[in-house]
């Protein structure tokens, strides 16, 4: 069973269109695959660019579902959606995104009170060695509280404050092991995402400990790309299914409708 459920389009920062990415996953000879595209509500409702437009949601389940039928003959498009977790606007979040008939919600932290964790090394570099660490806790505290919510299906890139090479200079265990913690209770699963192998990290999302602690609470992993291109759907996939193994899972697993089936890894 092979997936690649996180993937974006043009409908937010992503290089290709739905049809293109259907047609990539034909010929790489995919099981499924999920478009899930950014949508992002802030404060102060000012969309960055990287995210699908507020009122965005009915076209692109639309656009998702009716561009469905160019997939092959075994092979099942689902549709699904990254929403970032802000505490602020998550209520207005849950019940848009309630309305749309999402096979899986993928839950990130992008955002951390204004700071764009992940958009570039320019971002992080200005910052004290104090000010990183303390960008460091508050995103695994967000990341507990976006899994206390219930809501979300799938834990995004896990640690992707590591991307452009900046590890914690503290002990952060206790506030991975609460966030796993949480992820466990709400029935979340963990993806494995191997785009943090191509930055500066060089590391898939998350690190093998980070996965260790997954596989000891019964935290499920699916393997996914965070594809921006279609040639990028099953980048890197030999690689992690590797390393899932060796840590010790047997299963992965896939969403319809918002349910979770597991299937062997």
């Amino acid at each position: 069973m092979l997936t690649s459920y996180h993937v974006h389009s043009k409908w937010s920062d992503g290089e290709g269109e739905i049809a293109e990415y259907i047609r990539a996953a034909n010929e790489m000879g995919l099981d499924e695959v999920g478009i899930s595209d950014h949508y992002v509500l802030t404060r102060s409702r000012r969309q960055p660019n990287w995210g699908m437009r507020l009122d965005g949601l009915d076209d692109y389940t639309e656009a998702v579902q009716s561009t469905a039928g160019e997939a092959r003959e075994g092979l099942i498009v689902r549709l699904g959606v990254e929403a970032d977790f802000i505490p602020e606007t998550i209520s207005e979040v849950k019940d848009l995104l309630s309305m749309q008939p999402f096979d899986y919600v993928i839950g990130s932290v992008h955002i951390l009170n204004g700071f764009p964790i992940d958009g570039h090394k320019e971002d992080w570099e200005p910052l004290t060695v104090a000010q990183r660490d303390d960008i460091i806790r508050g995103y695994w505290v967000r990341v507990k509280e976006m899994a206390e919510t219930g809501f979300f299906d799938i834990a995004a890139h896990l640690d992707l404050t590591k991307k452009f090479g900046f590890r914690p200079t503290f002990d952060a265990s206790d506030l991975i092991s609460a966030a796993l913690d949480a992820i466990a209770r709400s029935g979340m699963t963990v993806e494995l995402n191997t785009s943090g192998w191509h930055f500066a990290a060089q590391e898939a999302y998350p690190e093998p400990s980070i996965l260790r602690g997954c596989l000891q609470r019964g935290i499920p992993v699916i393997v996914t790309a965070d594809a921006h291109t279609p040639a990028n759907l099953t980048r890197s996939f030999d690689q992690a299914y590797r390393l899932i193994r060796e840590i010790g899972f047997t299963e992965t697993v896939s969403y319809a409708g918002r349910e979770r089936v597991m299937r062997k890894a």
